[in-house]
């Protein structure tokens, strides 16, 4: 639920999800996803049979619209949650109110 680094990569990803919220990638954790302060960018990290993969995705009319949870440092979502938070929500556009 905390904002994350998007420079950081499949070690310290991983790392952040065995200490923050207890899930260990290669024992079974389904999918740990990390977005940035701006909502604007989002990894999603998961362990495959021989390996670790990502997805890192940035949006550029658009934010991600993140889940919820007061005080959590984690929340569960199930494939229909996940579906509609990779596809972002329009972000409203900033109006100039600088006169010319």
């Amino acid at each position: 639920m905390e904002p994350t680094d998007m420079r950081r990569g499949f070690d310290r990803l991983a790392l952040q999800a065995k200490t923050m919220v207890g899930e260990e990638l290669h024992k079974g954790a389904a999918l740990v996803v990390f977005a940035n302060r701006g909502a604007t960018r989002l990894k999603v990290l998961w362990f495959e049979r021989n390996g670790c993969c990502i997805l890192y995705k940035r949006l550029h009319r658009a934010i991600f619209e993140l889940p919820i949870a007061a005080g959590a440092a984690s929340v569960h979502i199930d494939t229909a949650a996940l579906a509609k938070l990779l596809a972002g929500v329009p972000r409203e556009r900033r109006v100039n109110t600088r006169a010319a």
